[in-house]
């Protein structure tokens, strides 16, 4: 059957392509969706980290990995040091 979408109307059979990583600038979810913000909190809809509804089935093996990279690079790079102050 035909239907519509926020106002977007869709008909019966028609192909409707979605793209996911839009639902992080809803404005119906998020101050200002369009900063960049990843200290933004509540956080809901962060796919990766912030649980809820589209929490990431594979965060925690990213979290493995990236735990293991920064390992190793940190070892291979021991003269490295921040560029200036971090800003909190």
């Amino acid at each position: 059957r035909d239907t519509e979408v926020r106002g977007t109307p869709v008909r019966k059979g028609e192909r409707v392509a979605m793209f996911y990583p839009s639902a992080n600038r809803d404005g119906a979810h998020f101050a200002d969706p369009e900063r960049f913000d990843v200290g933004r909190t509540p956080n809901p809809h962060l796919a990766f980290g912030g649980g809820g509804t589209h929490y990431c089935l594979g965060a925690s093996l990213a979290r493995v990995e990236a735990t293991a990279i920064f390992g190793e690079i940190l070892t291979r790079m021991r003269d490295i040091e921040l560029a200036g102050p971090v800003e909190r």
